[in-house]
């Protein structure tokens, strides 16, 4: 025991003799030493990973050994990979500073072009202000109210036209009859877009394209009461031409003018006026170039017997291409378009296209083999032309003092036939019932202040749909607008409604006779009216019109306001969106309904009606 002992505490040449206090603080030195170097990554439990490094001889030289040894296990002792992985570091964040380069650089370069789009290509122009009125001023008198509706500045939303009378002096010394005014309105906003003086009053005023094709421009044919016949510019509101009144020096104009095929063949469609005799009842025919507005030979005249209003001249075009012009006094006659040419023109040929015939028109022609074809003649009243069902011709819907008859134009037979008494109006047109064949909404005077409405069936010729409003106005035009389901929506003015009595049927008003409201009937809901608009004024003219971009309609009035002694009567052009006045409008009840209509439901129905042109605006085949 005593010689362990020895050996233990024996003092070794290289640490010197063993004190516990001094190993302890030597231990702790140790421990941190290793401690250091395992964060350094060098030495591990005492010993180098690199190999056996020779022990220094003394603590300066330890220090010295120390700064390379540490160094070049800090740059040495990482592998290569190490350093790879950091190069993969700078070109991964390399990669990423050129992708978000590259994505801001897209960015912005797209940021520019919408708003380049946006500054420099033109929206289509929204019709924003979708219900105006415009005053303007006084109406110096006339009885004519022609309204015309034509896209003329190109901005895709149909402006307004027309004509009114400003003073009964005349412009010149020794003439009698008033100046007028043609002005064009925006059918945006209302305001001016031109205005054009007249010599005389203007009877009717119709804007279309003589010349084929969407690039031509559009031309308003403008009618007067007495002699004048122009051709104005549609976007500027210049004249191209006047008829010279000397070629009717022993007439006046009769009716408005009417568009024929080209027939001197100039790429430009031609014109046909009708004149009447001041003397005689004599009706004289002239064609007029559509280019320059000179007549197109010598004025052609037909001895017409007749009592009753003047029917026409309307022109009709037959399945096999025949042209024919319709007219009469009080009856309904044809004179082929041939015929009037040849004369016209004093020879004996015509243009391949006028020498067509219909032989089921022919055939009526009279035993003297006489020019004029003998189509209806009993007390007609009025005439129009309507699509026929699953066909581009037309049918003749003729207006007598003793009712409705339709004729089919292939061969002039009677379709149906209608009787009834007091209808002066135009029959509307539209779709009432799911047949696609149009049926007709007409007015009739059914009592002192009161006028039926009713729909006819145009496959049977029997009423649908009637009942009776207040109405003190002597005529209100109707007017009807086609949805995208080949259905209409039927428009009139009636004074204010409250819901029908259940025992008497009939509809009483309810406000003073001054007050008149614009009515929609929708043949889903027939036993319900939407009350749209109302106005003190009379209305004169209406018009609707198609807004192609919103599937959108709107109605076009012309009202005078009333005349006192002294002071002309105010006249006044408002235009109303169908679809927000669909919205807007008031609900009336004409009776009551299995299963009863909500409001709401209403509602929904009604907003999501679309409205597209009408398909039967034909003039023959």
């Amino acid at each position: 025991m005593a010689s362990v002992l020895q050996i233990a505490t024996k003092k070794s040449p290289d640490l010197g003799e063993y004190d516990p206090l001094t190993q302890a603080d030597s231990d702790e030195s140790e421990d941190d030493l290793v401690l250091n170097l395992q964060k350094n990554g060098g030495v591990k439990n005492g010993k180098s990973p690199l190999g056996e490094v020779p022990e220094p001889d003394s603590d300066a030289e330890v220090a010295e050994a120390a700064k390379p040894h540490l160094l070049e296990v800090t740059t040495e002792g990482y592998p290569s990979e190490t350093l790879g992985g950091l190069e993969q570091k700078a070109a991964s964040s390399m990669v990423s500073y050129v992708r978000t380069s590259v994505f801001l650089l897209t960015l912005g370069i797209s940021m520019i072009l919408v708003l380049l789009c946006a500054f420099l290509i033109p929206c289509p122009p929204r019709d924003l202000h979708s219900t105006w009125s415009r005053h303007l001023g006084s109406q110096g008198g006339g009885d004519l109210s022609p309204l015309e509706l034509a896209d003329v500045n190109g901005d895709g939303l149909r402006d307004v036209l027309l004509s009114f009378v400003m003073s009964r002096n005349g412009s010149a010394v020794g003439v009698s009859r008033p100046a007028a005014n043609l002005v064009c309105l925006s059918g945006m906003n209302g305001s001016t877009l031109w205005s054009s003086r007249l010599p005389e009053e203007a009877r009717d005023i119709t804007c279309l394209k003589l010349i084929p094709g969407n690039l031509a421009e559009t031309v308003c044919l403008v009618t007067g009461t007495y002699k004048m016949l122009s051709a104005f510019n549609a976007t500027s509101g210049k004249a191209i031409w006047t008829l010279n009144p000397n070629y009717l020096s022993n007439g006046t104009l009769a009716a408005p003018v009417v568009v024929l095929p080209d027939l001197d063949e100039d790429g430009v469609r031609d014109l046909v006026v009708l004149a009447i005799g001041e003397l005689q009842p004599d009706l004289c025919f002239l064609l007029v170039s559509g280019r320059t507005g000179s007549p197109l030979g010598r004025p052609v005249k037909y001895n017409i017997v007749g009592v009753g209003n003047l029917i026409g001249p309307q022109v009709y075009i037959t399945t096999n291409g025949a042209v024919y012009i319709l007219f009469g006094f009080g009856n309904i006659q044809a004179v082929a378009l041939r015929d009037i040419f040849v004369q016209a023109q004093n020879r004996d040929s015509s243009p391949p296209s006028l020498q067509i015939e219909e032989p089921e028109w022919e055939k009526r022609r009279s035993i003297n083999l006489s020019e004029l074809i003998d189509v209806y003649s009993d007390g007609v009243e009025l005439l129009q032309m309507v699509k026929a069902p699953d066909s581009n011709c037309s049918n003749l819907l003729i207006t007598t003092r003793q009712g409705l008859v339709l004729l089919r134009g292939q061969n002039l037979t009677p379709y149906w036939t209608l009787s009834l008494q007091g209808l002066r109006s135009q029959p509307t047109p539209g779709y009432f019932t799911d047949d696609q064949t149009l049926d007709f909404l007409l007015q009739i005077q059914d009592g002192v202040g009161m006028k039926k409405m009713m729909v006819v069936d145009g496959d049977s010729g029997s009423v649908i749909w009637s009942y009776s409003a207040p109405c003190h106005m002597k005529e209100t035009p109707t007017t009807s607008a086609v949805t995208s389901d080949r259905k209409s929506v039927f428009l009139f003015w009636a004074e204010g409604l409250s819901p029908a009595s259940p025992s008497s049927g009939i509809v009483l008003g309810t406000e003073p006779p001054s007050l008149h409201h614009l009515y929609l009937l929708h043949p889903t809901f027939p036993s319900i009216l939407l009350d749209l608009a109302n106005t003190t004024g009379t209305v004169t003219a209406s018009e609707v019109g198609i807004n192609d971009l919103w599937k959108d309609a709107f109605y076009v009035t012309r009202t005078t306001g009333p005349s006192s002694e002294g002071h002309p009567a105010a006249l006044v052009v408002s235009k109303l969106s169908l679809r927000w006045a669909l919205m807007e409008g008031q609900m009336a009840q004409l009776q009551e309904s299995t299963p009863k209509i909500g409001r709401g439901e209403l509602r929904r129905f009604l907003s999501r009606i679309k409205f597209v042109e009408a398909p039967y605006e034909v003039s023959g085949c």
